[in-house]
């Protein structure tokens, strides 16, 4: 399906995205917990609302 070729530049881009993201996230570290400090409270709070759903709508069927 894909050449030998293709799937030799799938996987190095891949790998050169993955370090470059971590590198990027490792300069902007001090950054996120300055401006994103309360952020995990928000997503916990999103994720028991989505869970509270779930459990609705399987008791109202």
């Amino acid at each position: 399906m894909f050449s030998q070729g293709q799937l030799f530049f799938a996987g190095f881009f891949v790998v050169a995205f993955v370090i470059i993201i971590t590198i990027s996230y490792r300069k902007d570290l001090k950054l996120h917990k300055k401006y994103y400090k309360g952020s995990l409270y928000v997503l916990l709070g999103f994720l028991i609302f989505i869970g509270l759903l779930f459990v609705i709508k399987k008791f109202l069927h």
